[in-house]
Formats: structure tokens, sequence, C-alpha cells
């Protein structure tokens, strides 16, 4: 089923949640809604599902308009964070519920039910648990039930708040290469809210970044975190460096220190917000012609890769990631003085970004 989210607002008292959102979710494509807390994903994701209301907008639900509609009417399964199974009841009736629930005309016989529910259960690859209670579970077991649960009454519409976000890390990587993979075999339109960048990035086709109640980018997770369009989305995904300056012609002036750049645009000086990712900084010899200064603090070299955090002397931190063929080839210690040296600079006029900010707090 697709959605389509027409010019929604959404105020709480004199907080703007919403500020004109219009998002088209295609049928069967797994959409994931990205950003900080308070940004307005959760509430968007409940004004869909119905749990909400929108002060102005349109919900369209497969071409028809859906706004005024109920939520037990919108065929929309909904995962909580905290799971929300009831405590007293077995795993089994747990999953049962919305089945038991429906109108008698179109409830399903207990063998049906029995049935469908085991179908379920084996789905999710729990079906072995089916008589125990909430309490005997793990976390991500009990995620996985809550996920059967919400499939039980065949949705059109996967709804998910945060569905592993009171999980440990492990368990959160492991569910979430385990939703691509359900997701892939059923093919349900479906919507997760995630304020983790690696895990919306990983699931995801699609990725919709908000920020104050707007939305900041749409794109697939490669073209988001390659191709930024914003400076919040920069410097959201992902470690970013950022440089304050001017930029003119081939030059940012960095206090009294100079960088290159390779962005036609800036043929007269104009006040810039400048980024580099970790893997886009050189670091060079401190007498070195061109760069900005900084000390070396922090030396983490484990894994593929070896992180190095730095003071610049304005204070500004600044990080460098280098492989450990690169590492060996350049000795460094902590509180040796370098310049760093950027590959590429995605510039970004600061009196833009200065403008949008103050139209999201007005």
């Amino acid at each position: 089923m697709s959605i389509n989210v027409k010019n929604i607002h959404k105020r709480f008292d004199e907080f703007t949640a919403l500020d004109d959102i219009s998002l088209d979710f295609p049928s069967g494509e797994l959409v994931a809604l990205l950003g900080p807390s308070g940004c307005g994903k959760t509430t968007l994701l409940r004004i869909i599902a119905g749990l909400e209301q929108a002060d102005l907008g349109d919900i369209i639900l497969d071409g028809e308009n859906a706004s005024n509609t109920h939520v037990r009417d919108r065929q929309v399964g909904f995962v909580f964070q905290h799971y929300a199974l009831f405590k007293h009841m077995t795993i089994f009736d747990n999953v049962a519920f919305g089945l038991r629930m429906k109108p008698k005309a179109q409830r399903p016989s207990e063998s049906k039910i029995r049935e469908k529910v085991f179908s379920l259960l084996q789905l999710v690859q729990l079906d072995w648990l089916a008589d125990r209670f909430p309490a005997q579970l793990s976390g991500g077991q009990r995620q996985r039930i809550a996920l059967a649960r919400a499939l039980a009454v065949e949705p059109r519409v996967l709804l998910l708040d945060e569905p592993f976000g009171a999980l440990d890390a492990k368990v959160r990587k492991e569910l979430r290469r385990w939703l691509r993979k359900l997701h892939d075999e059923l093919h349900i339109t479906s919507i997760f809210v995630t304020h983790d960048q690696e895990e919306a990035l990983e699931v995801a086709d699609r990725v919709v970044l908000m920020d104050h109640g707007k939305v900041e980018q749409v794109g697939t997770p490669e073209a988001v975190y390659n191709h930024p369009q914003t400076p919040f989305v920069y410097s959201f995904l992902g470690s970013v460096n950022v440089f304050h300056g001017r930029a003119e012609q081939e030059h940012l002036q960095v206090g009294n220190e100079q960088l290159r750049h390779h962005n036609d645009s800036y043929g007269h000086a104009q006040d810039v917000f400048a980024f580099a990712r970790p893997h886009e900084l050189k670091i060079v010899e401190n007498n070195h012609h061109e760069g900005v200064s900084a000390r070396i603090s922090r030396v983490l070299s484990f894994g593929i890769e070896t992180k190095v955090e730095l003071d610049g002397l304005n204070g500004t931190h600044y990080e460098v990631h280098l492989s450990q063929q690169q590492r060996q080839d350049q000795p460094l210690h902590i509180g040796q003085e370098v310049k760093l040296v950027p590959s590429a600079l995605a510039l970004f006029p600061k009196e833009i970004e200065t403008l949008r900010l103050s139209e999201q707090q007005g």
C-alpha cells in the first residue's frame, strides 16, 4: 500500500512538531525516518497510524484520504520501542490477541488462529517459545514477538517506532539484518523511526532526514551519505570535520591559514561552513605551506584503521582516519603539532543556513 503525506502541520502548544511535511512512500518500500530527538519523526509516524491528529494536511492511503479514518480501520501494524506485550499472556496468546479481537463476522476460527499464529512464530523463528511468557524471553526475542503480533492482523502498512532502541548494540545489529531479510520476504510497506544513523543506512531502501519539524533530505542511503544537501545532513550522518572560513575563488581562508577547495561557485568572497569527512583529511608536517594547524591529542589504533583526534588552535576538535599502512608510514605522537589538508571540501554559504535556522525557530 502506498502512503502520501500532504502538507502536514502539527503543533503542541507553542512547539511546532511538524512544519508542512509532504512525503511519498511507494508500496513495498522500507523507509527510515531519521533525525535527532524532538525533530518530529515519531509524531509523523503516529499521525500516519492515526494515533495523533494533524492540525492541517492529509494522509492518503492507497489513493484514499484516511485523515479522519479511525486507527482500527487503517489496517496499520504498529511496533513500539518497549514491546508492549501483555505480561500475563503466553507468547501464543499475545500474537493471537489481534485476531481474537476482530468483530465476530471477521474473526477466524480458533483452528485458523492457531495455524496463523504458529506460521508467524515460525516466520520470526520463535515457534518453540509459544507457551512461554514475555518475562522469560530476551529483549530481542520480545521485539520479534511484538513484530509477529503486529503482522497477525495482516496490516497493509507496518510502522515501527525505535523498534530496537531498548536493546544492546550486538542484539540491535542482529535484528537489523533480520528485519531487512523479513521485509524482503513480505514486501509490506514499512516505515521505521530511528535516531541511529547506522541503523537507517543499513536497513532502509530510502532515508528521510528530519530536523526541527522539517524534511532536510530524502534519498537512498548512498545518496544522503555521499551527497548531503544541507549542513545538518552533513554533520548528522557520520563523523565530520567543520571549518569556518571565508571562501574566494579556489581558496578557503580559515583565520590566518588557507585551504584549497574545488568549488566553482565562489568568485567573490563569502563566509561558509566547510565540511570534510575524517578520511578526507591528510596530516602533514607543521611547516607545510597550506593547511590548518592542530595538535594531536589522541591516537586510537585498532581494527582496520587508526583514529587520530586533534585539537585546533582555536579550540576546534578534528578527527582523521588513517589506514594501518598510512599509520605505519607516518609516525604520530600525542602533543605533536601538525597541519590538516583536506582532499575534498563541501562548502555551504553561512547566510543561507542562518536564514534557514531563523525560519525554523521563528
